[in-house]
């Protein structure tokens, strides 16, 4: 029992720096080509991955009829658009600008559990909704909380990486009906699969498949890592992850992504590490942690 905890603390812990290295190998095969079609190779190769796995485990299992639509939904909102999203903005914005602002997800489904579901909202939750939005606006001004109120807050990419996050956090409880009928992986193949169909209208709205070939060694190598690691290995790591520990627990490795991704822009990117973001950063996580407390 002790031997499956700590393989699940392993996984859990590499599907996160997976995630929190995914900005930054996305604004590394953004330099070579655009964002829809690093988005279309990305889930490409995920959904290879994550077949592989399902086919492998013998978990595979035809979705019912009245079911495709729904993961067609999902598909299109979790995948397409999201990616969509975070892609483009990464054009413009850094990395771990991207990652603090993220981070705020619990906040947002938190909020929407309150309206949708009308789940309690004790007045902890506020206030730890109130320090998030603190530390976004801390990340993105740069700590030049004066500029909210002006014409140069925040770049474009900021404004596409906030409505990610609400986005994210809608599609988390779309989710939570097909995860009660249907095995994690297979759902999410499934998801993948069709946001991956989908995600062809992206591509061809661009350059197409003809910036393909424009891709250097490192390019490759950022694509790779979102679709193997980020795309295939990571979910699955993270939902082996949760059929072993509490949810809380597997939760609090969130926490981890962001760091991760600054560490990891610093080193790759070059990306300054300020104090604001730093500063900022630290308010968000606080935040976030009185929201799921």
């Amino acid at each position: 029992m002790k031997s499956n905890k700590a393989t699940a603390f392993v996984k859990a812990t590499l599907a996160t720096a997976f995630w929190g290295g995914s900005f930054v190998a996305t604004k590394v095969a953004l330099r070579e080509i655009s964002p829809g079609t690093v988005v279309w190779l990305r889930f490409a190769i995920g959904v290879v991955i994550l077949a592989a796995a399902v086919l492998i485990r013998r978990q595979f299992s035809l979705p019912r009829p009245r079911d495709l639509g729904y993961f067609g939904l999902l598909g299109l909102q979790g995948i397409t658009f999201h990616q969509w999203l975070q892609s483009t903005g990464l054009e413009t914005s850094g990395a771990s600008t991207t990652a603090w602002i993220v981070a705020t997800i619990p906040v947002f489904t938190a909020l929407l559990g309150w309206m949708a579901l009308k789940e309690k909202f004790a007045w902890l939750k506020g206030l730890g909704i109130g320090l998030a939005a603190v530390g976004v606006l801390l990340v993105v001004s740069n700590g030049d909380l004066r500029s909210v109120f002006g014409s140069n807050f925040g770049t474009p990419g900021d404004i596409l990486i906030l409505i990610s996050a609400p986005n994210w956090a809608i599609f988390s409880i779309l989710s939570r009906r097909a995860l009660r009928d249907t095995p994690p992986a297979v759902m999410i193949l499934y998801v993948m699969g069709i946001g991956w169909l989908l995600s062809t209208f992206l591509l061809l709205a661009g350059p197409g498949v003809s910036e393909i070939a424009r891709l250097s060694l490192d390019g490759w190598l950022g694509i790779a890592f979102l679709g193997v690691f980020c795309s295939g290995l990571a979910y699955i790591f993270w939902y082996d992850a949760l059929a072993v520990l509490p949810a809380s627990q597997v939760g609090a490795f969130i926490y981890l992504e962001p760091l991760v991704t600054v560490v990891v822009a610093a080193v790759i990117l070059a990306e300054p590490i300020l104090w604001s973001s730093i500063a900022g950063g630290v308010v968000i996580l606080g935040g976030v942690w009185l929201v799921q407390k």
